[in-house]
């Protein structure tokens, strides 16, 4: 018992020295912490220098009828697999690069090498935006209280939620993403071109970095093999496969 005792002593002593030897070197518990809303740079780092392809987290046709599974295929093994090409391209020409998470790159990308930094802008963006993308669906999942707390507070009800973010995935002219992001408690809707994201650069401002919890491809290459060139017939089904589980668990 007494060794016990000892034991837990020395353990108390030894954590407060650490706890000390931390504050004299300036630097506080929250900066040793990882945003808990972004992915651990351990979950998204090159393997031996390259990004890699995930498969889908469920089967090609697992969305129909309202995503076909010709689309899914050729979207997440065709398009998504060249943003990882063309990626792995560019971060092979710096080492300091080919080491980062996809997220360190990406809220640091005005210090990205000039040379590239295009190239991990619109390949990174691509393999961010579609690895989000493809949690972001399922079937038969409803929408969670938090959720619907936070959009009825910020937009008045649910319906005009959903009818400004199908709104803004409208006008976006040509090709990009609309987004529902969390920042300042309350729920905000984005929109960027090509393969931007609300992240980019984001990492000026660390203690606004936006929470995103929805995204929506509006890339013709998204729709266009059922849809054709009816992107609101598309933006509308969408509510049928959001992974409101998903959100809800990014809301905690």
């Amino acid at each position: 018992m007494k060794n016990n005792i000892t034991s837990r002593k020395n353990f108390l002593k030894t954590s407060a020295l650490l706890g000390l030897g931390t504050l004299a070197l300036g630097i506080e518990a929250k900066d040793l912490a990882e945003p808990k809303h972004l992915a651990k740079p351990s979950d998204n780092k090159p393997t031996n220098g390259k990004f890699e392809l995930a498969p889908l987290p469920y089967a090609y046709n697992a969305l129909e009828p309202f995503i076909d599974a010709q689309t899914m295929e050729i979207h997440h093994s065709k398009h998504h697999q060249a943003y990882v090409n063309k990626l792995n391209e560019a971060i092979a020409t710096d080492s300091s690069l080919n080491t980062k998470s996809l997220e360190e790159l990406l809220l640091n990308l005005s210090k990205v090498p000039e040379n590239v930094r295009g190239a991990v802008r619109n390949h990174g963006g691509g393999h961010w935006n579609h690895t989000f993308f493809w949690k972001s669906m399922k079937l038969g999942t409803q929408m969670g209280p938090k959720f619907s707390t936070l959009a009825t507070s910020s937009f008045g009800d649910i319906d005009k939620f959903k009818a400004n973010f199908e709104k803004l995935a409208m006008g976006i002219f040509g090709s990009g993403w609309a987004w529902v992001v969390l920042q300042d408690k309350q729920l905000k809707i984005m929109t960027s071109a090509n393969q931007d994201n609300p992240l980019m650069d984001a990492g000026k401002e660390p203690n606004r970095v936006p929470k995103i919890l929805l995204g929506l491809d509006v890339w013709e290459h998204a729709y266009y093999l059922k849809h054709k060139n009816k992107r609101a017939d598309y933006v509308s089904s969408f509510w049928n496969v959001v992974n409101w589980d998903e959100i809800e668990a990014l809301l905690k």
